[in-house]
Protein backbone atom coordinates (compact mmCIF):
# COMPACT_ATOMS: atom_id res chain seq x y z
CA UNK A 1 0.00 0.00 0.00
CA UNK A 2 1.75 3.12 -0.89
CA UNK A 3 1.54 6.33 1.38
CA UNK A 4 1.77 9.74 0.81
CA UNK A 5 2.79 12.21 2.74
CA UNK A 6 1.92 16.00 2.02
CA UNK A 7 4.52 18.42 3.11
CA UNK A 8 4.38 22.10 2.51
CA UNK A 9 7.11 23.53 0.11
CA UNK A 10 9.86 25.23 1.69
CA UNK A 11 9.17 29.21 1.63
CA UNK A 12 11.07 32.26 2.84
CA UNK A 13 9.58 35.65 4.10
CA UNK A 14 10.33 39.19 3.29
CA UNK A 15 12.63 39.82 5.70
CA UNK A 16 14.63 36.20 5.22
CA UNK A 17 15.08 37.33 1.56
CA UNK A 18 15.96 40.75 2.33
CA UNK A 19 18.52 39.53 5.24
CA UNK A 20 20.05 37.03 2.91
CA UNK A 21 20.49 39.28 0.08
CA UNK A 22 21.09 42.47 1.26
CA UNK A 23 18.49 43.94 -0.79
CA UNK A 24 15.29 46.37 0.74
CA UNK A 25 12.19 44.89 0.85
CA UNK A 26 10.49 47.69 -1.16
CA UNK A 27 12.97 46.66 -4.17
CA UNK A 28 12.04 42.76 -3.29
CA UNK A 29 8.46 44.02 -3.27
CA UNK A 30 8.99 45.53 -6.66
CA UNK A 31 10.57 42.57 -8.31
CA UNK A 32 7.98 40.74 -7.50
CA UNK A 33 5.39 42.34 -9.22
CA UNK A 34 7.86 42.86 -12.08
CA UNK A 35 7.60 39.49 -12.49
CA UNK A 36 11.53 39.18 -12.14
CA UNK A 37 11.09 36.94 -9.24
CA UNK A 38 8.43 34.61 -7.99
CA UNK A 39 6.38 35.24 -4.86
CA UNK A 40 3.25 34.19 -3.67
CA UNK A 41 0.46 35.13 -0.48
CA UNK A 42 0.91 33.56 3.10
CA UNK A 43 -2.04 33.06 5.19
CA UNK A 44 -1.71 36.90 6.26
CA UNK A 45 -1.50 38.13 2.55
CA UNK A 46 2.31 38.62 3.11
CA UNK A 47 4.55 37.24 0.26
CA UNK A 48 6.66 34.31 0.44
CA UNK A 49 9.29 33.15 -2.09
CA UNK A 50 10.91 30.00 -2.94
CA UNK A 51 14.54 29.05 -1.41
CA UNK A 52 15.79 29.32 -5.38
CA UNK A 53 14.81 33.15 -5.17
CA UNK A 54 18.46 34.04 -3.13
CA UNK A 55 20.13 32.70 -6.01
CA UNK A 56 18.17 34.51 -8.83
CA UNK A 57 18.45 37.93 -6.42
CA UNK A 58 22.02 37.15 -6.67
CA UNK A 59 22.23 36.73 -10.71
CA UNK A 60 19.97 40.08 -11.03
CA UNK A 61 22.38 41.77 -8.90
CA UNK A 62 24.77 40.73 -10.89
CA UNK A 63 23.29 41.55 -14.27
CA UNK A 64 22.22 44.93 -13.03
CA UNK A 65 25.72 46.06 -11.67
CA UNK A 66 27.90 44.44 -14.60
CA UNK A 67 25.62 45.45 -17.54
CA UNK A 68 23.63 48.19 -16.07
CA UNK A 69 20.57 47.14 -17.28
CA UNK A 70 17.09 48.44 -17.09
CA UNK A 71 14.31 46.53 -15.45
CA UNK A 72 12.60 45.16 -18.60
CA UNK A 73 15.94 44.03 -19.85
CA UNK A 74 16.20 42.07 -17.22
CA UNK A 75 13.30 40.14 -17.24
CA UNK A 76 14.32 39.46 -21.02
CA UNK A 77 17.70 38.82 -20.00
CA UNK A 78 16.69 36.18 -17.29
CA UNK A 79 13.96 34.46 -19.54
CA UNK A 80 16.80 33.95 -21.91
CA UNK A 81 19.19 32.77 -19.36
CA UNK A 82 16.22 30.28 -17.90
CA UNK A 83 15.86 28.98 -21.04
CA UNK A 84 19.68 28.33 -21.82
CA UNK A 85 19.99 26.18 -18.72
CA UNK A 86 16.69 24.24 -19.43
CA UNK A 87 18.50 23.35 -23.32
CA UNK A 88 21.52 22.53 -21.60
CA UNK A 89 19.94 20.03 -19.07
CA UNK A 90 17.83 18.78 -21.73
CA UNK A 91 21.52 18.42 -24.30
CA UNK A 92 23.25 16.62 -20.78
CA UNK A 93 20.00 13.92 -20.30
CA UNK A 94 20.71 13.24 -24.63
CA UNK A 95 23.85 12.83 -23.97
CA UNK A 96 23.46 10.55 -20.88
CA UNK A 97 21.25 8.06 -22.50
CA UNK A 98 22.77 7.70 -25.90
Amino acid sequence: MARYVLVRPARLDLETVAARTGLHPDLLRRFAALGLVESAPDANGRPCFPPSTVARLARIQRLRTTLSLNYAALGLVLDLLDRIDVLEARVRSHRRWT
